[in-house]
């Protein structure tokens, strides 16, 4: 190996984010990094060129990974532990120890560790949260105050193919069978899933919702299923969220994000009915209704071996589509109209409606974050807007334009300019005259210059058409 290589091998060994841990044949440590030194509460000095089982007397030849690994040559990977480190704090990681050859022959013995103490102290949070909301009704009932539980009303727009979805649901909500959503970021699947949930029978039961790319698997598997004591290294006697919505529903988000090993446990427990906890010998019987939603096609997933045919085929009981808002740009009106509405009574303000220059500026957004991203821009605009004005105008939105990957770049390079020049401070009478001109310009353009049809379109007389069509030239 040159030089640079081994220099550059060293500084990725002690400055990356992975804890690192190497002892030879003898036991000894040999490579001992600072990001595993911080880990376990040592200094560096301490461990290295001693034998493993001085610095750390709480092992022994059973319980240390790498002296496993070292005798028996077999590899051990993402085995979660838990233990109080030399400063005496409580430290969860995931661990891989691997053996170390030389020409077939056992040299030594490697161990990463990647710290998720924080990962396991939010889990663990949750299920207590979670079980403390199932043995306390009053804690219960005080807490659902302040949880959003959206309903198929609180779903808006009038597309036909959200028309469909919804009407889709709300059968779906009737029954106890599984339902697999697939949507885009930001369509609204929780939205769904909720709906489904207490629109449906199972409405007086838990509704319980994971994210499953947020948790590692190790951790999500126990947040699932629920750990005896012992189960693995520092593990509780915990229930699990299966058993705390028995009855009720589970909602599992980014289901294709989740490993094929344990898509293959959950499709055990949606077969069999029942669940066992980690390091449990107990069957544990629940009537849990599964909503799983992805927001990749679940042929690509298929395809893409991220979701089990078997898993797919047992999740796709009842299908729903939710259309991105690029797909049903008729409802951004609508949805403007309603998040202005929603972020008056949330920020004091008494806006009425949006400019026709913001409007038709919007409507050439492709919306890559759908309905969730029209709702951030709306209010971000109304955070922006003086407290003295009713309508929102290009001006507010001038920190979201940047950002905005709108197709046609002349109109919003026009719109940056107007902003930046301060364009839009007129009177009324030259804002109404821009105003009505702009409309009977787009109808007739719609209309294909056919005076009759934009007439009737736009409610006036052919004749008034006429006019107004000479005083503005068009």
């Amino acid at each position: 190996m040159r030089n640079i290589d081994k220099i550059i091998v060293q500084n990725i060994l002690h400055y990356g984010n992975i804890g690192v841990h190497i002892i030879d044949k003898d036991r000894k440590t040999i490579v001992y990094n600072e990001t595993m030194a911080k880990l376990e509460g040592l200094e560096k000095s301490e461990v290295l060129d001693k034998e493993i089982l001085i610095n750390f007397p709480s092992l022994n030849q059973d319980t240390s990974t790498l002296i496993k690994v070292l005798d028996k040559g077999v590899p051990i990977l993402n085995s979660t532990q838990s233990y109080l480190n030399f400063k005496g704090k409580k430290i969860t990681s995931i661990n891989s120890t691997i053996p170390l050859y030389e020409k077939k022959e056992i040299i030594g013995a490697l161990e990463i560790a990647n710290d998720i103490t924080h990962l396991r102290d939010l889990s663990d949070r949750l299920i207590d949260l979670q079980c403390e909301l199932k043995s306390k009704k009053s804690t219960e009932k005080k807490f659902e105050n302040k949880i959003s539980k959206y309903r198929f009303k609180d779903i808006i727009g009038q597309d036909e193919k959200l028309i469909l979805a919804k009407e889709i649901g709300k059968k779906a909500g009737q029954s106890s069978s599984s339902v697999l959503i697939y949507g885009e970021t930001g369509t609204g699947k929780e939205l769904f899933a909720q709906s489904i949930h207490y629109d449906g029978k199972r409405r007086e039961k838990p509704f319980i919702a994971q994210n499953c790319a947020a948790i590692p698997e190790s951790l999500l598997e126990g947040i699932l299923f629920g750990t005896e004591k012992g189960g693995f290294t520092g593990a509780t006697k915990r229930e699990g969220i299966f058993e705390q919505a028995n009855g009720g529903t589970l909602m599992l988000d980014e289901i294709n994000s989740m490993s094929l090993s344990l898509q293959a446990k959950l499709l055990r427990v949606l077969q069999e009915g029942y669940i066992r906890r980690i390091g449990g010998d107990k069957d544990i019987p629940v009537d849990v209704r599964i909503i799983a939603t992805t927001n990749e096609s679940p042929l690509q997933s298929l395809k893409n071996r991220t979701i089990r045919k078997d898993l797919f085929y047992r999740l796709n009981v009842i299908y729903i589509y939710i259309p991105s808002l690029s797909d049903r740009k008729e409802d951004i009106d609508i949805l403007i109209q309603y998040f202005i509405d929603r972020y008056n009574k949330i920020l004091d303000k008494k806006i009425r409606t949006i400019s026709i220059q913001a409007k038709k500026l919007l409507s050439k957004h492709d919306w890559p974050g759908n309905v969730r991203e029209l709702s951030n821009i709306i209010e971000s605009g109304m955070n922006i807007v003086s407290d003295e004005r009713e309508i929102l105008e290009v001006e507010d939105f001038i920190s979201s334009l940047h950002l905005m990957e709108i197709d046609d770049k002349a109109i919003k390079n026009r719109f940056l300019e107007d902003v930046s020049e301060n364009n839009f401070k007129k009177s009324l009478p030259e804002t109404l005259y821009e105003i009505e001109k702009e409309i009977i310009e787009e109808s007739l353009e719609k209309n294909k210059k056919n005076i009759s049809r934009t007439a009737e379109e736009l409610g006036i007389k052919r004749q008034t058409l006429q006019h107004k069509l000479k005083k503005y030239k068009l």
